[in-house]
């Protein structure tokens, strides 16, 4: 599922390509994705003029000019495409939209403005679409999910009160979307690795030491995350039809059996599965 770095790389993509203008036609091929599209969606997006483009957590917020919200998620396994009228080099939009990785038959949504269009792409259909009428409803949507980690209130006070007393282990609350939004597998054992912390640990049991190395290593490797244009193990892939490259990056993530790449460490990554999600340490320098 992309996670925080790849929803950021689309919304930054589609930022430098529709914001301030109109929407002239949405054409839906397939209303069964996760929640059924209403036969209203179209209407509603019609000659609306696009405000801005938001992201909380995994989410994308499109807002338009009659102060209403269209919220995306791509789930799994959807990708949103840009595909430029009358461009026809190699390297654009247009021939990935083309290209065999895309077939047609999973083009469930088109949105189309005057010189491009998007493409909203999803083979297993987990992602949607949904329209929120106002500020108000928004904020509902999302009251109870937690901080993303570049939020102020992601601290060392939130962090210390939210794990008082909790027996669960660190990884499995880096992965709830209440106590956390915006972090998925690849980047939990990502920073998990590299703030030295055994992803089994109770929390009860963590020191405020690790809790500053957890708070500082969730924005250093999301930025890095970001910067690289996000991660690609299967379906990622941003507006441009690009993969990212943060997997190049890797200091755990899918390294089981190799050699932990820490100078002073002799250790062997480990591969082994918690609440059926894979996690990846090393047992020598992860304590």
């Amino acid at each position: 599922m992309p996670e925080l770095p790849e929803v950021e790389i689309v919304r930054l993509s589609l930022s430098k390509n529709i914001i301030g203008k109109k929407i002239n036609k949405v054409l839906i091929r397939n209303r069964n994705l996760r929640f059924r599209l209403k036969f209203s969606f179209e209407k509603h997006l019609k000659n609306k003029f696009v405000i801005n483009i938001y992201r909380f957590s995994k989410y994308l917020i499109i807002e338009l000019n009659d102060k209403s919200f269209c919220i995306i998620h791509l789930d799994m396994s959807g990708t949103i495409h840009i595909l430029k009228k009358n461009k026809k080099n190699i390297h654009t939009n247009a021939s990935f939209y083309h290209s065999p990785s895309l077939p047609k038959k999973h083009n469930h949504v088109e949105i189309s403005f005057n010189d491009l269009t998007l493409v909203y792409n999803d083979p297993r259909r987990f992602g949607f679409f949904q329209i929120v009428k106002n500020k108000e409803n928004l904020t509902n949507r999302f009251k109870n999910y937690g901080p993303e980690p570049f939020d102020k209130n992601f601290n060392l006070d939130y962090m210390a009160n939210y794990f008082k007393d909790k027996k669960k282990d660190i990884k499995s609350f880096l992965l709830d979307q209440k106590f956390v939004s915006g972090i998925g597998n690849i980047y939990a054992n990502e920073i998990l690795y590299l703030s030295k912390i055994n992803p089994k640990i109770p929390v009860k049991k963590l020191k405020k030491t690790q809790f500053k190395l957890l708070i500082k290593n969730s924005k250093k490797v999301l930025l890095n995350a970001i910067k690289k244009g996000g991660s690609t193990i299967r379906d990622f892939k941003n507006t441009l039809g690009d993969t990212g490259n943060f997997q190049k990056e890797f200091k755990v993530y899918g390294r089981q059996k190799l050699n932990c790449l820490r100078s002073n460490c002799t250790g062997v990554i480990t591969k082994i599965v918690q609440s059926n999600r894979s996690t990846f340490l090393c047992k020598l320098c992860q304590k």
